[in-house]
């Protein structure tokens, strides 16, 4: 990957080189503006996030997935292992819900895992409720594009940015808070990109051949820039005006 591109001309070479190895959407096809793909080694990834700590030592802390295709495997895993998760639907729509695989019978554990499956097995979680559980040991998201700062960019919807926001809101982050994002190699740049206010800058990059861990000791639980979100497809997501409720301020 050439050095010292923009942020256009990375995300252009980065997508041609995903085609190579991208699984497309039933939906959405090869528009990678649209959707983040399943990518061929997904599953050496999902192996790679089970082994991490914030994982295994959890205790009684919560697991955060986003709707991404690359994640799927990573759903269906924590699914047979009996792992609960939260999980938003796609665009933050419906806002978040909560699986729980004792509900879900084993001929279904596949289909659970997809969009779809959740929609049926999953409990909406207003957020009044969601924020009177444990705080979240660790968050798994998709990307586009991800810099060895840990400095994710490429698609520019800031999904899983605003979800991190609203969640820290409601006191469900703090400092042991793992973020690992999911990627394939080409995804990977090998280069420290600038990161805005708003970006959540991730502990752990994940490929199919290795977890590479990046220091975010210093890193703060986040929180809505509530001038940033007027304007934007955040605006009038059903969670806005939870949250804002919730923090006795009025609409936007």
């Amino acid at each position: 990957m050439s050095s010292a591109l923009s942020t256009d001309q990375y995300r252009e070479q980065i997508w041609a080189e995903l085609a190579k190895v991208a699984r497309p959407d039933s939906r959405f096809h090869w528009d990678f503006s649209s959707f983040i793909c399943d990518f061929i080694g997904s599953e050496k990834c999902s192996d790679r996030v089970l082994e991490l700590d914030a994982l295994k030592n959890r205790g009684n802390r919560q697991v955060f997935i986003t709707p991404d295709n690359c994640l799927e495997d990573l759903r269906y895993k924590l699914i047979q292992r009996g792992i609960p998760f939260v999980m938003t639907t796609y665009g933050i729509v419906r806002g978040f819900y909560r699986l729980d695989p004792t509900t879900i019978p084993a001929s279904d554990h596949h289909y659970a895992a997809t969009l779809d499956g959740f929609d049926r097995y999953a409990v909406a979680m207003p957020l009044a409720e969601l924020q009177k559980g444990e705080k979240f040991a660790l968050l798994v998201t998709g990307g586009s594009a991800v810099s060895n700062n840990g400095v994710r960019f490429g698609k520019g919807h800031g999904y899983f940015d605003f979800e991190w926001a609203v969640l820290s809101e409601l006191g469900l982050t703090d400092s042991s808070s793992v973020v690992a994002d999911v990627v394939h190699d080409c995804q990977f740049v090998n280069e420290v990109m600038p990161a805005e206010k708003h970006d959540v800058v991730v502990d752990w990059v994940v490929t199919p051949t290795q977890a590479m861990h990046i220091d975010q000791s210093s890193r703060q639980s986040g929180r809505v820039f509530w001038e940033l979100v007027p304007g934007t497809e955040f605006e009038h997501l059903g969670i806005v005006a939870e949250l804002r409720a919730i923090q006795n301020l009025g609409p936007l």
